[in-house]
């Protein structure tokens, strides 16, 4: 592992991104954001800095200064995007609105949700690989096995467990296993989103009434059509990407460029979702009582087990810690 270039505290949540929830407190702490922990919504938090926050340890463990690079080629074109969004001028230039949409993919794939999809897909199928050599290319095992260990196996016990063994020590298993697998795979992942998003275009949605919140998976695929609304779907079957990126702005992908203004009912839905979908907190402006209230009542409601939703897909497959 390339040790000397993994940062440990990585954000999952630009930073630039969670400042635009923030107020600065009188007391020089600097700009502070509210979180709400949706596994123990009763639990009292206190006012963080977004260094503080929207984080995870290690998420890129191999060479993570190649992906660091990368999202730093999006967040730093945010700001000026962002200044255009609140001046009502988000589509005054092309390039604002190709910073805003790059935004929305980053956070789409540079997710809790990602990591742990990619965990367990590689752990499913690496689960039945053995199995699978063993049925198709029993008599070339033999061989291997006789050619690297002199032994001739004619059991379906040894086989398996030889087979196992070649998975376990293969090029992909060892990659998987330093990180390095999932490095590639998520920039392979931000470049293929970013191409097919770039066949959508960009809302800049105000709320008529109320705020929104931002959770540490922001970035959702969403379907309107059913109460409540319905989240992380594949993207072919979303009919929008969704991203906070304020209490009074957040961006959708659609299929024309408009600013406009959403009525207290689809920011409450939109706002659940972003309950329902995070992996720890969701983070608001400090002010926002009512927000901070319906966040807490939503995660009773709706999460009764202390669990992330992610978390508990790869239970199913192989028990990890975040």
């Amino acid at each position: 592992m390339k040790a000397d270039r993994i940062l440990r505290r990585q954000h999952v949540v630009s930073q630039v991104l969670l400042k635009q929830f923030t107020m600065d407190e009188p007391d020089d702490r600097g700009p502070q954001v509210r979180p709400v922990d949706v596994h123990f919504p009763e639990r009292s938090n206190k006012l963080k800095s977004t260094r503080a926050c929207g984080w995870a340890d290690n998420f890129i463990a191999y060479d993570s200064a190649s992906a660091e690079d990368l999202w730093n080629s999006v967040e730093s074109r945010a700001p000026a995007a962002f200044q255009a969004v609140h001046a009502g001028t988000p589509f005054a230039d092309p390039l604002h609105v190709e910073a805003l949409r790059d935004l929305i993919v980053l956070h789409y794939v540079r997710s809790h949700r990602y990591r742990d999809v990619y965990t367990n897909a590689f752990t499913t199928v690496r689960a039945k690989i053995p199995g699978e050599l063993v049925e198709r290319f029993p008599e070339p095992l033999r061989r291997e096995a006789l050619r690297q260990t002199g032994l001739h196996l004619t059991g379906a016990d040894a086989l398996n467990a030889f087979a196992e063994r070649l998975v376990e020590q293969s090029e992909v298993t060892q990659d998987f296993g330093s990180g390095a697998l999932f490095r590639t795979s998520i920039e392979s992942m931000f470049h293929k989103v970013r191409a097919e998003s770039a066949n959508w275009h960009l809302e800049v949605l105000r709320p008529e009434s109320g705020q929104f919140l931002i959770g540490d998976n922001p970035a959702l695929s969403v379907r309107t059509d059913t109460t409540p609304w319905l989240c992380n779907m594949a993207i072919g079957d979303a009919h929008s990407i969704v991203l906070p990126i304020s209490p009074h702005h957040l961006l959708a992908l659609g299929r024309q460029n408009i600013a406009g203004t959403i009525p207290r009912a689809s920011v409450n839905q939109l706002n659940t979702v972003q309950v329902l979908a995070a992996d720890r907190y969701v983070y608001m402006h400090p002010r926002s009582t009512r927000l901070q209230a319906f966040a807490k009542e939503t995660a009773k409601r709706r999460r009764p087990d202390p669990v992330s939703p992610y978390r508990a897909s790869t239970a199913a497959t192989g028990s990890k810690k975040s």
